[in-house]
């Protein structure tokens, strides 16, 4: 029904048959799905003056299209999350290529044959190459880990070499700890790769990005007549659960809340706060026609920032004289600081804590947790869309 600011005067909650708390990926996904698919009448409650979440993107002064809150390539193998998406956005080929700048020596990261011939020269790395691929095969994904549990002197000095330059720092500045202090599903995430493939995802059969951009892809998902979108509105002014029983401006609700947020914040935090990492973005804008060979550059022994982002590299946008970067400062989120949550930061401890906040919801029926804040669990964009199509297949059958 369309995107408005601030909640109408006159708002009426058992008007909706469902709340949507969040304008991102999980939010839009489950209120255009329960829109059409159920005939449900959705509001989406959205804090931001804008919907599309850390997706957002708009253009800057320069005339260039940004990703407001770094850079996001959309890339999956889920065929049901390609088609969903596929309804509200074309994407472009554009393939992700990351290199790696190791002492101002740049090589492509995933680490790779191309990596290995850098590293350690065309002979030996063309013979540790063949190791590789005699010990694993060809076009496969394989960690550090894998490498080292063979016991070989090669490959451990392969893992050596990519944990030093390409891991451990990097790391460090990502996450403020060791690598073997994150997360193994974190860590896993950007293994080497056994071939020739210099792409950031080789194994994503679609990749790209919006050829509109994704605020426009938000647009249209939210372009319904069941929905309702309100920007400006924190839904900790609305919601409340008390007692195991959900309230909405101080009535009980019986309609169906997704909440896509921060669980800690909900309950304002009164067990302590959930850790996370935030990112400081400093977007520079230079007068050439392009400022780096790739979309994107890590820094992974040098320089405070983490990666350099080069926009018109992933949007195909052609502007000559002009291109926008982006450069990544991560730090420790601070509640109540107006930063972003970007990253949560697993331990024990901060899992064990989480389950005390989903405790408080975890029985009240209607109350429904998605996504990488709510979840407390690190997303990609396929990976909230697929969980927030599971989802909304659950409220649709319970109905």
């Amino acid at each position: 029904m369309g995107i408005g600011r601030d909640l109408i005067a006159d708002f009426v909650p058992s008007a909706y048959d469902a709340i949507v708390v969040g304008a991102g990926f999980a939010g839009a996904v489950c209120a255009r799905s329960l829109a059409e698919r159920a005939n449900m009448r959705v509001a989406v409650l959205e804090r931001r003056g804008n919907v599309a979440g850390n997706a957002y993107d708009q253009v800057d002064s320069a005339g260039i299209l940004v990703h407001q809150y770094g850079p996001h390539i959309y890339h999956t193998n889920d065929e049901r999350v390609h088609q969903f998406l596929s309804r509200f956005a074309t994407f472009n080929d554009y393939q992700y290529r990351v290199l790696a700048d190791v002492h101002g020596l740049r090589m492509p990261v995933p680490f790779n044959k191309r990596s290995l011939l850098l590293a350690f020269g065309q002979e030996e790395g063309k013979r540790l190459y063949k190791k590789l691929v005699r010990t694993f095969g060809k076009h496969k994904a394989v960690t550090l880990m894998s490498l080292r549990k063979k016991n070989d002197e090669d490959l451990v000095r392969i893992a050596d070499y990519v944990y030093e330059n390409i891991y451990r720092q990097y790391t460090i500045k990502q996450w403020g700890v060791l690598p073997e202090q994150v997360d193994e599903e974190i860590i896993g995430r950007v293994p080497i790769w056994v071939g020739k493939d210099d792409r950031y995802f080789p194994w994503a059969t679609y990749q790209g990005v919006p050829t509109q951009g994704y605020t426009a892809l938000f647009a249209r998902m939210l372009d319904h007549d069941l929905i309702s979108v309100f920007l400006g509105v924190d839904a900790r002014d609305v919601l409340r659960v008390e007692d195991g029983r959900l309230r909405v401006c101080d009535e009980p609700y019986g309609g169906e809340v997704v909440y896509t947020g921060a669980l800690d914040e909900f309950f304002s935090m009164d067990l302590g706060p959930l850790p996370y990492r935030t990112v400081e973005m400093e977007f520079l804008t230079f007068e050439v026609d392009q400022y780096q060979p790739v979309g994107t550059i890590h820094y992974t022994v040098d320089e405070e920032y983490t990666r350099v982002s080069e926009f018109k590299h992933m949007t195909g946008q052609e502007l000559a004289g002009k291109t926008t970067i982006v450069r990544e400062y991560p730090k420790p989120y601070v509640p109540g600081s107006g930063q972003t949550p970007c990253y949560v930061m697993h331990s024990s401890e901060s899992v064990r804590l989480y389950k005390q906040y989903y405790e408080r919801v975890e029985n009240v029926l209607n109350f429904h947790v998605v996504g990488r804040l709510a979840e407390y669990r690190y997303y990609d964009m396929d990976g909230a869309v697929a969980s927030a199509l599971a989802l909304s297949d659950e409220i649709i059958e319970q109905r």
